[in-house]
């Protein structure tokens, strides 16, 4: 009696948003598509080029037009991080999406570990940070955030603020994203968590910025991000918006007419 073929492993988006990083996201996206492909032969990886002003759209097209498997999508003007991750999610064509920052403070190596703990009883695999390498000021800002939004939005993951996931595109079939702005992060957790996806959680490093800046935890931003997170919690914590009407999931949502694509060429 012949064994039974072995199952097919998932097919996986990887995509990187990603803003003034052209110092950073060939070594990811290079990498990437090593680490993936020991992962699964079914696979793409995207950068989600936010309008940068150096010379990372050019990169992201170079590396489409060198491998078979990157795309490069080109937001006309930078948009900010919420809006990278909706481009990103919407983009994405496999059963499993990857996301993490085009700064390399993240190593796709360890999207592997991610991947084995990914199983049929598990929606979304969410990194958490062994130790932040940053300054220590965004150290103490950065725990700071963690213990608020935790506190306010009833969040029970290690680190809302880790931006190493690996979940099922079927999630957006059933929740929207609407924030632009780094507070997408919180947004999108607290609607996975209201809808009862079941979620496991990995340590991974991070390392220190080699290159660029954040564009999130600086003081020019803070009160804005004080105040976006006020209206988001009263949104979903007091008038809980996202259990209460109907709304149109991020898949069914069209992608931006504006945004140009630059797909790798076909195989010869």
């Amino acid at each position: 009696m012949s064994a039974s073929p072995a199952p097919k492993p998932a097919g996986l988006s990887v995509f990187f948003p990603a803003y003034n990083d052209s110092g950073t996201i060939a070594s990811m996206v290079i990498r990437t598509v090593k680490h993936a492909a020991a992962l699964t032969p079914d696979f793409e990886v995207i950068v989600v080029d936010d309008g940068s002003a150096d010379s990372t759209a050019e990169i992201a097209d170079e590396l489409a037009h060198t491998y078979t498997q990157v795309r490069a999508i080109h937001h006309p003007i930078n948009r900010d991080y919420g809006a990278a991750l909706q481009t990103g999610f919407r983009s994405a064509t496999k059963e499993l999406i990857f996301y993490t920052d085009g700064d390399a403070q993240y190593d796709p190596a360890e999207l592997a570990q991610l991947w084995a703990k990914m199983s049929p009883e598990t929606d979304l695999v969410n990194g958490y940070k062994i130790s932040r390498s940053d300054p220590w000021h965004r150290i103490v800002i950065g725990r700071f955030y963690h213990h608020v939004v935790s506190t306010l939005f009833g969040l029970k993951l290690r680190d809302v603020d880790c931006d190493f996931r690996l979940m099922r595109r079927t999630i957006f079939d059933r929740i929207n994203l609407e924030k632009t702005s780094g507070i997408i992060c919180v947004e999108m957790m607290k609607k996975i968590q209201d809808g009862g996806f079941r979620i496991a959680e990995v340590p991974v490093h991070h390392f220190h910025r080699a290159f660029g800046r954040s564009q999130f935890f600086n003081v020019r931003r803070l009160f804005r991000t004080g105040r976006d997170l006020l209206r988001l919690w009263y949104a979903l914590v007091i008038r809980r918006e996202h259990l209460r009407a109907p709304v149109t999931p991020l898949a069914q949502r069209a992608a931006d007419p504006t945004n140009r694509v630059y797909p790798s060429p076909p195989r010869p």
